[in-house]
């Protein structure tokens, strides 16, 4: 009996000519072209003299189902986003994508996973309720759960972000050979969302933040977060650059003290070439005058510790103006923990928790750290350029440095009031 010969088919999703020969998919290249005809019928001349081929056809290995191959890239990159034998925080990121992808198609074929399935996940992500888990008690004194939905859809930016990750996922399963490279080629097709064309919750944008509202947080927090809060507001740095602050990092022999961070967010992108550099922060003489004090305290470690607050209280080597600082905040009562060791140092987390806090004593608008350095930055950008802007916020490229720096419009506005 004569086999059957496969059909020229059209792909619509991908605009392709296919033809599916033992359970596999060959695109052609466009549709109905004659180089598609072409190697339509050579593929299936080659099928057909296989199937008259008298030797036992060898039988493909079972395809990896999506959570199988979550599970081979969870354990790479377990292995791989590490810095300084500690995880870093893409792993929480690739987490949070892959269980949209997992609890939608955890059981289907790899190869399988489509362009319309990658949209699938992007609308899950747009649907998705964080929800808060309340506890309260009725009439009976009984303690009854409720949840409380908190927000509706992950925002546009971070679906974007998480989608990416997915999509790098099957890009280290084709160079792992789990999956034909068609699969993550037909993934790249799929666009970002766009802000206004979906449904997906937009975020403000970063903004700086006013000098009000920093000195109502500074009267709310404690000297340590206060100090750390000055330091970023006059270097630009980010916030994990100086909660990691130590002695031995600040060298203090010239004029202008240099710091130089054991870790920073972007040495993975160096090598060890001449192209290799490193991130300086210069730390001028109002950073010196508010870090001496805690740099006679540290002597060594960290300088921006929970335990180090009482030693800036009682120095003597305070300015003006901090020492007022001491004095209010050594008067106001504190709570300590019970069973709580103090930490090594701050943490992102918890300088950004102390912010928040701070903010909410105050009545003011909620802000973030960050928006210290974008502030900074800001200000550098209209007196000094663009290119000062990013040398002192460390980016290696000018349109980085364009997103924490906003554009003066003042001049703008001096311009056209003459030209215009």
């Amino acid at each position: 009996m004569q086999a059957k010969a496969p059909k020229y088919r059209f792909h619509k999703a991908r605009d392709l000519a296919v033809v599916t020969i033992g359970g596999r998919d060959h695109y052609l290249g466009a549709y109905d072209s004659p180089e598609s005809r072409e190697k339509y019928h050579r593929l299936v001349a080659e099928f057909l003299a296989a199937r008259s081929d008298p030797l036992p056809a060898i039988s493909s290995p079972p395809a990896i189902t999506i959570t199988e191959l979550i599970a081979k890239y969870w354990q790479f990159s377990k292995t791989y986003y590490v810095k300084n034998h500690q995880p870093t925080s893409e792993l929480s990121a690739i987490k949070l994508a892959l269980r949209f992808v997992r609890k939608l198609y955890g059981r289907t074929a790899a190869h399988e996973f489509s362009p319309k399935k990658l949209k699938a996940v992007q609308e899950a992500m747009i649907a998705h309720e964080m929800v808060r888990t309340l506890r309260t008690p009725d009439a009976n004194g009984v303690v009854v759960e409720s949840t409380k939905v908190v927000r509706r859809g992950l925002a546009r930016r971070c679906i974007n972000k998480l989608i990416s990750r997915v999509r790098r996922m099957f890009a280290w399963a084709v160079e792992e050979e789990l999956v034909a490279v068609e699969v993550h080629a037909a993934l790249l097709r799929v666009s970002g969302l766009k802000k206004g064309k979906t449904a997906a919750r937009e975020t403000a944008p970063v903004t700086p933040v006013s000098e009000e509202h920093i000195a109502a947080v500074v009267s709310q927090v404690s000297p340590v977060i206060a100090v750390m809060i000055e330091i970023q507001r006059l270097c630009g740095a980010r916030p994990q650059e100086v909660v990691q602050m130590r002695v031995c990092d600040i060298d203090c022999s010239g004029p202008i003290w240099e710091f130089r961070p054991p870790r920073h967010k972007t040495e993975h992108h160096d090598g060890d070439g001449p192209g290799h550099r490193e991130r300086v922060i210069f730390l001028g003489p109002q950073c010196q005058r508010v870090l001496q004090p805690l740099l006679i305290a540290a002597r060594e470690g960290y300088l921006f510790a929970p335990r180090s607050s009482g030693a800036v209280r009682t120095s003597t080597r305070t300015s003006g103006t901090e020492r007022s600082l001491v004095e209010r905040q050594s008067t106001s009562p504190t709570k300590k923990r019970v069973n709580a060791p103090p930490s090594e140092h701050y943490s992102v987390s918890s300088y950004r928790q102390a912010i928040r806090r701070a903010c909410l004593r105050a009545d003011i608008p909620v802000w973030k750290p960050n928006q210290l350095r974008h502030s900074r930055l800001t200000e550098i950008r209209k007196k000094f350029g663009l290119e000062a802007s990013r040398v002192i916020g460390g980016h290696r490229e000018v349109g980085v440095t364009q997103i924490y720096a906003e554009q003066d419009q003042g001049l703008a506005r001096r311009i056209m009031e003459q030209i215009g």
